[in-house]
């Protein structure tokens, strides 16, 4: 075993590059409703008292002004929370993709032994998410890998806008997903072994270009 800094690298006989299959990166599709959406998200707005909060300090402010303001909330609340669902199906990608990992370790029998025979999804499948971040793997520019898998970890459905407030898009999601993945990594008993990058290739496809 190999250990560079706090990190320990698994040690992989021979001296041969494994092709692991494609990590599939899907998107959101966007709603056939966006009515819908907008009514929730406006109903968030006036639930949560958003507007009155806003216009306390502005009482001149006549009520088209008012209506501006709630549905540039409104959209707002809905630019954020297509950031979230992308965030989720992009951890749900890189699940999947650990899942087809795991079964290809199977097949090749120096690495049969490599990963332990746990409970899915079992902490020990963060030297995949590390083996992405080894390779520069970036899903989207500012998102997290953890994060992205904290999300899928935390919601086995990506919720509707109605089920989130806007604290939570303003200002807790980000902390909480990556809460959820500290939370599952830490059930790994240290040290975590890692995955030598050099001894491993893949290709990032997105299925959204066709």
């Amino acid at each position: 075993m190999d250990i560079l800094g706090d990190r320990r690298f698994v040690e992989v006989p021979g001296s041969r590059t494994y092709e692991l299959p494609p990590l599939l990166v899907h998107s959101p599709s966007r709603p056939k409703r966006l009515d819908r959406v907008m009514n929730m998200a406006n109903d968030i707005v006036e639930s949560e008292e958003l507007i009155s909060t806003v216009s306390s300090a502005t009482a001149l402010a006549d009520e088209e002004e008012i209506d501006r303001r709630r549905m540039d909330l409104a959209l707002n609340l809905i630019d954020r929370y297509y950031s979230v669902a992308a965030e989720w199906v992009w951890g749900c990608s890189i699940l999947e993709w650990i899942r087809q990992c795991e079964m290809s370790f199977e097949s090749w029998p120096d690495l049969r032994n490599v990963m332990r025979n746990d409970v899915w999804p079992h902490a020990g499948r963060t030297s995949f998410v590390r083996l992405l971040a080894d390779k520069a793997v970036v899903l989207s520019p500012g998102v997290p890998l953890e994060r992205a898998v904290g999300l899928a970890l935390a919601y086995r459905a990506c919720p509707s806008i109605s089920a989130f407030s806007n604290q939570f898009f303003f200002y807790l999601h980000a902390k909480m997903a990556a809460t959820a993945y500290d939370a599952w990594a830490d059930l790994t008993t240290p040290p975590v072994n890692c995955l030598p990058p050099e001894r491993f290739s893949f290709q990032v496809i997105d299925m959204n270009i066709q």
